[in-house]
């Protein structure tokens, strides 16, 4: 009752003055709270559009219109020739590699590989039915070496690998032993891929540079990696195995594919490094070796010639702030420029940087820079493939990779779609950089479709003289490739084969079939072998 005697000695004026004054009080809260809505919804886009204008800098560095990689292509060209006519004359190391013939198809009997490109090695054993059956059956074993032997010395390493070997050679079965017994000797023949730097100076013989993949032996530099290994196979007993061929990777993708097809002129490899071979049809009388010496490249030997093109550098490239931060900070700066831009070591790597520099210069992941996208090579190439194959409306599989991976529990869809696009430009850069490299080869050998003034040879005037319309006339042109990026990456195998052909001329375009070639270390060191054997039956 008291409460309401109190409510009644209010007058009808006092009670408007409350009324209103909290009515207007709420109203000051409303505004209040809406100002906040509008400052945080502001604030949003603000950083967002930081972001975007960072991207879009981003992006104009990377740019590679059609002049830029054509001018790239002509520069691989002439670095080419260079490094064909002069020892040190070229970025390009133009190395040969001395094998003698390419496979065709009518290769027959079992054959060995041994892969040693790491600090695991693979041994493989090959049954080769000849020109109908081809590839019979194949079998693999990949053997760890223990670390004890990576600080020890080359006899132990080269004794256990031996060991190992053998061991692997006693579980042949029968249908291997028959394939041995075609060609009725008792020698197992092997082909030989090694990663470690070489100078190489016949089809199976090589001297060791310096140990690297972790190796720490303290001899065998200076002596041939060949010579060594069989001499650890000659210390075991009860089997005879001669080393028929040496090789890389690259040069067994490109053997691989023209196992299959004869038109197969150049071999690439697209993964966690990038290197590419092909087959020289003007070669000078004397090239150099990788230690520089000028040697004689016997005229029964097929010029296949190694690039080296990972340490290619030209101003031409579109080398953007990141890329030259990323260099600098690397083990060898300066050094293979090319593969940098574009081995799938490196392309999360690079995506990692920019998106760093967004999170810090635009708040792109907050307030401050998560902790994780501060640690360098901790996106892997495969986990930037997929973010950049999302497709979803929402982009979960973005935001999924950017929580596993650098632990950022919440994004906005703005943001995600910015992490979408900088994975798009930088594989559209290095897949667009490779088919000039690409095409820089089909140049050289004049499988590019265009004469010197850059006239397509579709357009050209053909003489009457029958025999040089035949010499001008385009051959088709197949290049063998491999490496994770082309096999895995479909992104990138799309954006690479379109600047290929958009850099062709339409008739050479026409003539081109890029394939895949898979395990040139292993199948394709074997089928070498094969090639090279001097005990199986010879075909033609």
């Amino acid at each position: 009752m008291a409460l309401l005697e109190k409510i009644e000695e209010f007058s009808e004026e006092q009670m408007t003055q409350m009324l209103l004054s909290t009515a207007v009080a709420c109203a000051t809260v409303a505004a209040v709270a809406a100002a906040v809505m509008v400052w945080q919804k502001f604030h949003k886009h603000s950083h967002c559009d930081q972001a975007l204008v960072l991207l879009y800098e981003f992006r104009h560095a990377c740019a590679t219109p059609l002049y830029v990689l054509r001018h790239i292509s002509e520069h691989v060209a002439l670095e080419m020739q260079a490094g064909l006519n002069q020892p040190g004359g070229s970025q390009l190391m133009m190395l040969p590699t001395f094998i003698e013939k390419l496979p065709n198809g009518c290769e027959k009997g079992l054959f060995y590989a041994l892969d040693l490109s790491g600090t695991n090695f693979r041994v493989l054993r090959c049954l080769l039915g000849g020109p109908n059956a081809r590839v019979i059956k194949q079998e693999y074993e990949v053997v760890a070496i223990p670390r004890a032997l990576l600080l020890g010395t080359s006899e132990e390493l080269f004794d256990f690998i031996a060991q190992r070997l053998i061991s692997f050679i006693k579980l042949e079965g029968p249908e291997f032993q028959r394939g041995h017994n075609w060609n009725g000797h008792q020698i197992r023949e092997l082909g030989l891929t090694i990663s470690f730097p070489i100078c190489q100076t016949s089809h199976n013989t090589g001297i060791l540079i310096k140990w690297t993949e972790g190796f720490k032996i303290a001899d065998g530099v200076g002596k041939d990696v060949v010579a060594m290994l069989q001499s650890a196979m000659d210390r075991q007993k009860g089997f005879q195995i001669r080393v028929a061929v040496l090789i890389n990777d690259t040069v067994g993708t490109m053997a691989g594919g023209h196992y299959w097809n004869d038109d197969v002129m150049v071999g690439v490899i697209l993964g966690t490094n990038t290197n590419a071979c092909y087959v020289e049809c003007n070669l000078p009388e004397d090239i150099q070796t990788k230690s520089g010496k000028m040697v004689n490249i016997p005229f029964y030997t097929l010029p296949v010639i190694y690039m080296e093109w990972g340490r290619f550098w030209s101003s031409h490239l579109p080398r953007t702030y990141i890329d030259e931060q990323l260099d600098n900070e690397s083990v060898n700066p300066g050094d293979r420029g090319f593969e940098k831009m574009t081995g799938a070591m490196y392309l999360g790597e690079i995506v990692r940087r920019v998106l760093a520099r967004m999170a810090q210069e635009a708040n792109l992941f907050g307030d401050s820079v998560p902790t994780k996208l501060k640690q360098p090579f901790i996106l892997l190439t495969l986990e930037m493939s997929k973010m950049h194959a999302d497709e979803s409306p929402d982009l979960r599989i973005v935001d999924k990779v950017l929580k596993d991976v650098f632990d950022i529990k919440r994004t906005e869809l703005s943001e995600r779609r910015i992490v979408h696009s900088v994975c798009d430009t930088v594989t559209m850069r290095a897949a667009r950089l490779a088919a000039a490299f690409i095409v820089g080869i089909l140049k050289k050998i004049g499988r590019d479709g265009w004469d010197a003034t850059g006239v397509s040879s579709r357009l050209m005037a053909l003489p009457r003289d029958s025999e040089h319309r035949a010499r001008l006339e385009l051959k088709r042109t197949v290049v063998a490739m491999d490496g994770i990026l082309y096999e895995h990456y479909h992104r990138f195998r799309i954006y690479m084969q379109a600047a290929v052909y958009e850099l062709l001329s339409e008739a050479a375009a026409r003539k081109l079939v890029i394939e895949l070639s898979k395990d040139g270390s292993g199948t394709g060191a074997s089928i070498l072998a094969a090639c090279h054997s001097e005990f199986a039956p010879s075909y033609s």
